[in-house]
């Protein structure tokens, strides 16, 4: 009997213990939700949610204030759009395959797929429905669809990471957010730039240079009447020392407006007070009456709403001279430019992504509280938003508040900057710093974060032991700011649960051939001397010759090159744009590589397959 009950009571313990590990790995794999794009029906009586994670559209019910339907897609959801019969949703599906899924909306099911390029998102419909735009965004393309017969009949080539885009009420031009500056990082002037497409020629009929320093630009809206376009994007300071941010010259935010009759940029204006940032600006919509301008903020949680009329009037006088606070050259350094024709309307709800207008009322995706803000937009309202739940609360893991709190520019002295200003996706912004952390007067070039963990020593001298020391003291040095220990092991765990992007230079997931022959020609350069083993380093330091003259004889530390085909500008100062300059422009000593004996074929080969890892 006693060896009976104690068999049972093992038994027991054994169930246990089995729930208990199920119970540990259902809530590491816990299914948030991220609210990440958003759509307005027809009847402007319900919204269609892109909810990233969960890999599904949520239908929510205005009235109801409550998703009163789930229809689950093939893949994660990165954008929306719905043709103007409410019929059709195309849903662009995040992949390095990536497709438009066409769901109906009468069956509330996925039907046809359209393939387009790597990572899509930011699905635009023509003003006749006929045709449908998607960035591609690693592809650094725009792929043009024909909705009718449903297949892609072009790709027109952008500048760099095309992450947004809206197109003219007359249909005629689209206008295309590229993420990162596509230069070198060491001159003078660096930045993003607006690629406008002709639509009927399907070619870009021009390139719109924002302000030097402008960078990770995220979301473009077109006013109603047609007349202007305007931009969400970081304005670094990137050409001072880190010293300067108490005053906000490390990273402003901004909103870029560009004139569409002459596709010029008009001017620029700043998100942030005299001393409050309004860290990483996101989506931004106009009303459909043209009197308003939304703009949500990730990194404070915050929505602007902008007078649209009295921002023109200001930037009229600032041209002609009759403005308040200065010239028209001023305008983009000026704190106090959108001083009481701006609301600025604290969310309850953390990491406000799109923004959806109907009537005189926003909604917001709450990415990482998985909620909807809801907003009132109207001038004398009294603005005093909520934030409704689109499921069952989830517990955090240690990685995603690790994410959260890498986004959050609560860190941050006066809310200037999150973690992801410098390192969006927790990459690089593709800009020179110079940083408090290893003195003043050096400018390198902002590494990715991707496999930091794993490859220690950390930046690009080493000066950092490891990655977690790292960590700290960027938050102690580029964010001015301290935060318990458990914050920092937070964003630690984060980063060491990142994982690669497959690149668009692999075919069907595999070397091309002529990345297998350029493998060979990886030893026989001896460039898996250095950057060996599975990470392709090996995690030392060296003078390979490509330090300036006041730093002669420098040593730095051997990168991954995992995904090096997204961190360029490359070397410590990002003066080489490809990987071919720094096998050959920069490396004609032989000293980083030998590669001057290489035939012009044996080098392709090789960048095929640097450029494949």
């Amino acid at each position: 009997m006693n060896n009976l009950v104690s068999r049972s009571v093992l038994n027991l313990a054994f169930v246990c213990i089995c729930l208990i590990i199920l119970s540990s790995i259902c809530f590491a794999e816990a299914e948030y939700l991220s609210p990440t794009a958003l759509a307005v029906a027809k009847n402007g009586k319900s919204l269609y949610i892109a909810e990233y994670t969960a890999k599904q559209i949520a239908v929510y019910d205005i009235v109801k204030s409550k998703v009163v339907k789930v229809i689950r897609v093939s893949g994660n959801p990165s954008g929306i759009a719905l043709d103007s019969d409410g019929k059709i949703l195309y849903v662009t599906i995040d992949s390095p395959s990536g497709i438009v899924q066409l769901v109906d909306l009468s069956k509330s099911k996925p039907t046809d797929t359209i393939a387009v390029g790597h990572s899509p998102l930011s699905p635009v419909l023509s003003p006749d429905n006929k045709t449908l735009y998607v960035c591609n965004r690693f592809d650094n393309s725009v792929s043009v669809i024909d909705t009718t017969a449903r297949k892609t009949i072009a790709k027109v080539q952008v500048s760099r990471e095309p992450v947004s885009a809206d197109i003219t009420p007359d249909g005629k031009s689209l206008y295309v957010a590229n993420f990162l500056p596509g230069v070198p990082a060491n001159g003078d002037y660096v930045s993003s730039e607006v690629s406008v497409i002709d639509t009927s020629s399907k070619k870009v009929k021009k390139h719109i240079l924002l302000p030097n320093g402008s960078s990770s630009l995220r979301g473009i809206a077109i006013s109603p009447d047609g007349k202007y376009a305007y931009v969400t994007h970081i304005l670094s300071r990137f050409n001072m020392p880190t010293t300067q941010l108490e005053r906000g010259w490390m990273n402003t935010n901004a909103l870029s407006i560009i004139d569409i009759t002459e596709a010029e940029l008009v001017n620029t204006v700043l998100l942030d007070d005299l001393d409050l940032g309004s860290a990483n600006p996101w989506a931004v919509i106009c009303s459909p009456d043209g009197s308003a301008i939304c703009v949500t903020s990730a990194g404070t949680h915050e929505l602007s709403i902008i007078d649209r009329i009295k921002l023109h009037e200001r930037l009229a006088n600032a041209k002609n001279g009759s403005n308040h606070s200065g010239t028209a050259a001023e305008v983009s350094s000026d704190l106090t430019f959108l001083l009481r024709i701006r609301q600025r309307v604290k969310l309850n709800g953390n990491g406000p992504r799109a923004v959806a207008i109907i009537g005189s009322t926003a909604y917001i995706a709450e990415y990482f509280s998985d909620s909807i803000g809801v907003c009132s937009i109207k001038s004398n309202a009294a603005n005093i938003p909520v934030s409704v739940a689109l499921g069952p609360k989830k517990q955090l893991t240690a990685s995603r508040r690790g994410e959260m709190l890498f986004n959050d520019a609560n860190l941050c002295f006066q809310k200037w900057q999150s973690c992801i200003s410098c390192h969006p996706d927790a990459r690089a912004d593709g800009l020179n710093w110079d940083l408090m952390n290893d003195g003043i007067g050096n400018p390198k070039n902002t590494r990715s974060m991707l496999l930091s963990h794993k490859t220690p020593p950390v930046m690009i001298t080493g000066i950092r032991a490891n990655a977690e020391a790292a960590v700290r003291s960027g938050i102690k040095f580029i964010q001015f700011a301290a935060c318990p220990d458990e914050d920092a092991s937070a964003i630690d765990e984060y980063l060491k649960n990142l994982d690669p992007i497959p690149s668009p230079y692999l075919v069907n997931g595999k070397l091309s051939e002529a990345a297998e022959r350029g493998k060979k020609v990886f030893d026989k350069a001896e460039c898996s001397s250095c950057h060996s083993g599975a990470l392709f380093t090996d995690m030392k330091s060296y003078d390979v010759g490509t330090g300036t003259d006041m730093e002669t004889g420098s040593k730095f530390d051997t990168p991954t090159l995992i995904e090096c085909w997204r961190t360029g500008p490359y070397l410590y100062d990002g003066r080489a744009l490809t990987i071919e300059e720094v096998l050959t422009k920069y490396n004609q000593r032989n000293r980083h590589g030998i590669t001057s004996n290489l035939t012009r074929r044996e080098l392709d080969d090789l960048i095929q397959y640097v450029l494949s890892l």
